[in-house]
């Protein structure tokens, strides 16, 4: 498992969809100008949600992710971490780790909604090397406030019927 972070929330210039970015902890520059990141394709509201944890906007009531993360300290469990595990006909996978004094759960669930708890909780996120080694691309040095800028005005001018089908 390799440790990453989210180096960028941006929008699909083609698809108009969010994508999240994430880079290995600590990776150098393989150049003064590229490094490899993985893309993940998520939802507008889990990237809603991602985005305005990492902002530390706190809503007047909880948000879904909130919620989750309230139920999940209530019952005694503390997120520990969260691990993209597998890339299968080009959707990506991942598990929610929990743990307690005395045990430890997985639980099945999409990479986004996973972010959302990670960024909400401080717990690390790791994705598996095969899944890196095969979908992490290079990309060009993200200016992560110009992106997060971007991302923000897509918010404000989207409208829910663009994803209608």
């Amino acid at each position: 498992m390799i440790q990453v972070r989210i180096a960028g929330l941006s929008v699909d210039a083609t698809t108009s969809q969010p994508v999240l970015l994430l880079v290995p902890v600590g990776q150098a520059v393989e150049s003064a100008s590229t490094r490899r990141a993985l893309p993940i394709w998520i939802g507008t509201p889990e990237a809603t949600a991602i985005l305005l944890a990492i902002q530390n906007v706190v809503p007047p009531r909880p948000m879904t992710h909130d919620l989750m993360l309230g139920a999940i300290r209530a019952t005694g469990f503390q997120v520990d971490r969260i691990e993209v595990t597998r890339l299968d006909g080009g959707t990506f996978y991942a598990s929610l780790v929990l743990r307690n004094e005395a045990q430890v759960a997985v639980v099945d669930a999409r990479p986004s909604d996973c972010v959302a708890l990670a960024v909400r909780s401080g717990c690390p996120i790791f994705v598996a090397d095969e899944v890196f080694s095969e979908a992490a691309v290079e990309v060009t040095e993200v200016d992560e406030e110009a992106e997060v800028e971007r991302f923000r005005d897509f918010l404000e001018h989207v409208d829910p019927t663009d994803f209608m089908s």
